[in-house]
C-alpha cells in the first residue's frame, strides 16, 4: 500500500503571492511568468508595488499555462495566445449564461 500526500491552499482574491511563488508552483521559468505579465494573462495586484504582487488565483493560471506549454509544446507566446482565448471562452460562456437566466 501506498501513501499519497496532497497539499491544498485556498486559493481566493485577498491573499497575494511573489512572482517567485508563481514560479516555484508552476514550473515555469521566471521570464515565461514574466511574459505572461506582459500580454495581460496575469497581473500584479498592485500595479506599483514592489516586489509585485499576485492574487492566489494566478496559480491556477500559471499551473494551466505550464500544462499547456508542456502537453502542446508551445512557446512563450503560443501559450499567452491560448491562455487569452481560454480567458475570452470562459468570459462568453459566462455571458451566455447571464443570458439565458435572464431570459428565463
Amino acid at each position: 500500500m501506498s501513501l499519497q500526500m496532497t497539499q491544498a491552499i485556498w486559493l481566493d482574491e485577498g491573499d497575494v503571492c511573489t512572482i517567485d511563488h508563481l514560479v516555484d508552483v508552476s514550473g515555469l521559468s521566471r521570464e515565461e511568468v514574466d511574459n505572461l505579465v506582459v500580454s495581460g494573462v496575469i497581473w500584479p495586484a498592485d500595479a506599483v508595488a514592489q516586489p509585485r504582487c499576485f492574487h492566489l488565483l494566478h496559480v491556477v493560471t500559471v499551473r494551466q499555462a505550464r500544462r499547456l506549454r508542456d502537453d502542446f509544446e508551445l512557446d512563450s507566446n503560443g501559450v499567452a495566445l491560448a491562455m487569452t482565448l481560454l480567458r475570452r471562452i470562459g468570459e462568453l460562456e459566462q455571458a451566455l449564461s447571464r443570458h439565458a437566466s435572464a431570459g428565463a
